[in-house]
């Protein structure tokens, strides 16, 4: 296994550099650290930011407690950083890519283009988005579930990755009884309404079970949780309400996400949740 940490040298950086470490030990992992230098400067510019960067990167490896004995490799190239992250993640394999968080943007919408969100976009790696301060490995996890191939991926892969299982993990599904708000209008008593999400809510709970029997995806004592409304309400809802160490979430494709990142769930959650996320994207 390969895990790449991208670092640019800042506080939420060096948290993702940290988790990586970790990880990387848990695994017995290969880690290697990059840092991309802007190749828009003078070449002697770029020649002395390169070196400053080696630098530093030798100084982290000798004095971060979670990369002692790991004997990381320091690569530094140059380029536009997301740029230069894929194509150092592609060329070594990487089995993960950790990223520090993106920095939070009163302006919604300037989130689309940051150097995480077109990693996510655009590479064929699982990305691993860490918000918060390292402190221990991941004791609980959740893993969102919608029934496409995609969320089965990302959890097989999370598993992969060593994050928990069994019961540390949490399966999270969002139902949406469509006939609800019709049957508001139309005049219906709360007891009807009631009854009928109730009904809603144990056929979604039929549906994930067989979803999940099919896919083979074993119960080592997994929760669900299964809840009422839009799947980014009800992911925002339940990491909330249970505060797992980190969220797995599988993308919609190569060609779909590139259009509908945008505005999906995956875009929300990533934009919006402070835990770490882990983002996989569908299987090559």
């Amino acid at each position: 296994m390969h895990i790449l940490a991208a670092t640019d040298f800042s506080p939420r950086s060096q948290r993702a550099v940290r988790r990586a470490g970790l990880l990387a030990q848990s695994r017995g992992a290969e880690l290697t650290l990059v840092h991309v230098v802007d190749d828009d400067l003078p070449p002697d510019l770029v020649a002395l930011e390169r070196r400053e960067a080696e630098r530093i990167l030798g100084e982290q490896i000798g004095a971060m407690a979670e990369l002692r004995g790991l004997q990381p490799r320091a690569l530094v190239i140059a380029g536009d950083p997301f740029d230069g992250i894929l194509r150092a993640a592609e060329s070594m394999g990487a089995d993960l890519v950790v990223m520090g968080t993106h920095r939070k943007q009163l302006l919604r919408d300037i989130f689309v283009g940051t150097t995480i969100e077109r990693v996510i976009r655009t590479g064929t790696s699982p990305v691993l988005m860490v918000n918060n301060e390292v402190k221990q490995p991941y004791g609980t996890a959740m893993a969102a579930v919608d029934l496409a191939e995609p969320s089965v991926n990302a959890i097989r892969i999370g598993k992969a990755l060593g994050l928990p299982d069994g019961e540390r993990l949490t399966l999270v599904h969002a139902f949406l009884p469509l006939a609800k708000g019709q049957m508001f209008y139309a005049g219906l008593s709360q007891d009807t309404i009631d009854d009928y999400v109730a009904d809603e809510r144990l056929r979604a709970i039929k549906e994930l079970t067989a979803f999940l029997e099919e896919n083979r995806v074993e119960d080592h004592g997994q929760s669900l949780h299964i809840d009422e409304g839009t799947p980014s309400e009800v992911i925002s809802k339940a990491v909330e309400q249970s505060k797992p160490d980190v969220l797995i979430i599988g993308t919609h494709g190569r060609t779909g996400i590139a259009k509908a990142l945008l505005g999906s769930v995956t875009e929300k959650v990533l934009r919006s949740l402070e835990v770490d996320i882990l983002a996989v994207p569908p299987p090559r």
